[in-house]
């Protein structure tokens, strides 16, 4: 099983941004579909972008994001990135970081149970 490792969140104000990075391990790495998922307390996990596999050229994003997060990987560094721009107060939340095994370039997953490997989590936290 791929392990994912989640970095790159922190504390910044409402206008700023940030990237997240989530490092794989593995030599199959391009062979994977990735996504990014966030979670805030007590609510419920919910779908942020997803990338398909190889070169990751198909892409969504879930409305609440879409024009100020951009998804992105780099296979040759086992790493797929999310880079946050104008960050709102209501992005806050755990962000993880979420793969499975694709055979479609045009194959993306938007639900939680649809992935099989999961990063352990970093932190946005976004004052106004």
């Amino acid at each position: 099983q791929v392990q994912l490792v989640e970095s790159g969140g922190g504390l910044v104000q409402a206008g700023d941004s940030l990237r997240l990075s989530c490092a794989a391990s593995g030599r199959t790495f391009s062979t994977y579909a990735l996504g990014w998922f966030r979670q805030a307390p007590g609510k419920e996990r919910e779908f942020v972008s997803a990338i398909g596999r190889s070169a990751g050229t198909s892409t969504h994003y879930a409305e609440s994001v879409k024009g100020r997060f951009t998804i992105s990987r780099d296979n040759a560094k086992n790493t797929v990135y999310l880079q946050m721009d104008s960050l709102k107060p209501e992005d806050t939340a755990l962000y993880y970081c979420a793969a499975r095994l694709s055979t479609s370039a045009g194959q993306l997953f938007t639900t939680g149970a649809q992935y099989s490997a999961w990063g352990q989590g970093t932190q946005v936290t976004v004052s106004s």
